[in-house]
């Protein structure tokens, strides 16, 4: 939709949008009133979008004047968490159609039901009832279709930052089991704890390989502008970077995902017998190394790659390449057995390749002499879920899977 003027009064909270787009004051619109009336206008929304991101940069640029310039992991928290202004925090719900992007489950609910196989596996490991914690659960697409792949259905908690996101989340699992966070769980529990597209939104430091060593990028401001600023890298940066960073280039970009390694440890915390199964986009160290000369740092916003993250805080979702050699790493370091794949691999295994097969034959016996609507059903559920398996798409993703237990075996990868 092209914007022909957009004039933002981050005083009295007036957004005024131009080319026929509606005239609203965001402080008297409920900040989650598209997620939860079907009568807000996109039009209210893309205002809404606006003026929460204007008054997020100036509250940003006040904090730099008064402390000085903020570590990046500091500013992508706030621009994606920030209670009044941050993308998950302050928005509607992201993971749906209408929405920024979508995940696996979201394409095909053949990817929960898929998962709870995994989930079956892990009960008869462990030899014992087992519960189910998604965390960053978004819409509940996963956990709609996992659990209603498994007899008899466990127990299940969803851990969740968006309060739309939670809204929708309770009419899945419950208002009394939708968390803000994994230590509100009622103790170390048996189970599976699934992280997907998680941790690539997890806060993180920004380094730059000087030729001479790490230098960090925090972020300033120059009038009413914010730009990257030169900083000496911490030591908890300049370790990670060492470990984890692999070649990179003199001028090269490393995202240092100390957020992400500790998230695993407070995971597996959580598990007192299980599988902890991290899915996201990224790779092992190795593989990351090409990507280094601009680093992977980029933003989306209606399932398109979005502006220069300190263009508009707040207003778009930031987001990396996660690192699983350090996740790997922060694992094993943990006690846990881990082992990673591909995700066209991982769901293959479970059986997903052989459904396609079944889909396919089904869809040519359709074909042949049956209803031309089934027909098309069929047909489109075999091509969603074969996007599961894409080589260059969703099955290019990574699965860790961290077990704990007595059963739980050795590392393999």
């Amino acid at each position: 939709m092209a914007v022909a003027e957009v004039v933002v009064s981050t005083t009295g909270g007036e957004v005024v949008v131009g080319a026929g787009l509606d005239v609203v004051d965001v402080a008297a619109v409920p900040v989650h009133a598209a997620a939860t009336n079907p009568a807000t206008s996109t039009k209210a929304v893309l205002a809404m979008g606006i003026g929460y991101a204007a008054m997020l940069a100036s509250r940003l640029r006040e904090r730099i004047a008064a402390s000085g310039p903020l570590p990046f992991e500091d500013f992508m928290e706030a621009c994606l968490y920030d209670p009044a202004g941050g993308f998950f925090a302050a928005g509607p719900l992201r993971s749906v159609k209408a929405g920024d992007f979508l995940t696996s489950p979201e394409v095909s609910e053949r990817f929960g039901a898929t998962l709870a196989r995994f989930v079956a596996a892990e009960r008869e490991r462990i030899g014992e009832p087992v519960a189910v914690v998604d965390v960053g659960a978004g819409s509940g697409s996963l956990l709609r279709s996992l659990l209603d792949a498994l007899d008899p259905r466990p127990p299940a908690w969803a851990v969740e930052a968006s309060p739309a996101a939670r809204a929708a989340l309770a009419h899945v699992v419950g208002a009394a089991r939708v968390l803000g966070s994994l230590g509100e769980l009622p103790g170390p529990v048996a189970g599976v704890i699934v992280a997907n597209e998680l941790l690539d939104n997890l806060p993180v430091a920004l380094a730059v390989n000087t030729g001479e060593g790490w230098e960090e990028r925090w972020v300033g401001a120059d009038g009413d502008r914010l730009e990257l600023v030169a900083r000496p890298a911490r030591q908890a940066v300049r370790e990670w970077c060492d470990a984890y960073g692999g070649e990179v280039p003199k001028g090269g970009m490393v995202e240092v995902q100390l957020a992400a390694t500790r998230w695993v440890g407070t995971a597996l915390s959580a598990l007192r017998a299980g599988a902890l199964v991290v899915i996201d986009y990224g790779g092992t160290a190795e593989e990351l190394e090409p990507r280094r000369t601009r680093g992977t740092l980029r933003t989306y916003r209606a399932h398109h790659l979005g502006p220069d993250p300190l263009l508009e805080p707040g207003a778009t979702d930031i987001t990396v390449d996660v690192n699983f050699t350090a996740l790997v790493a922060a694992a094993e370091e943990a006690g846990a057995a881990v082992e990673l794949h591909r995700q066209d691999d991982f769901l293959a295994a479970l059986g997903l390749r052989a459904e396609l097969r079944e889909l396919r034959e089904r869809e040519l016996a359709l074909a042949r002499g049956g209803d031309p609507v089934e027909r098309l059903r069929v047909r489109s559920e075999r091509h969603d879920a074969a996007t599961l398996l894409h080589p260059r798409g969703l099955g290019d993703f990574r699965v860790m899977v961290a077990r704990v237990g007595p059963t739980a075996g050795r590392s393999r990868r």
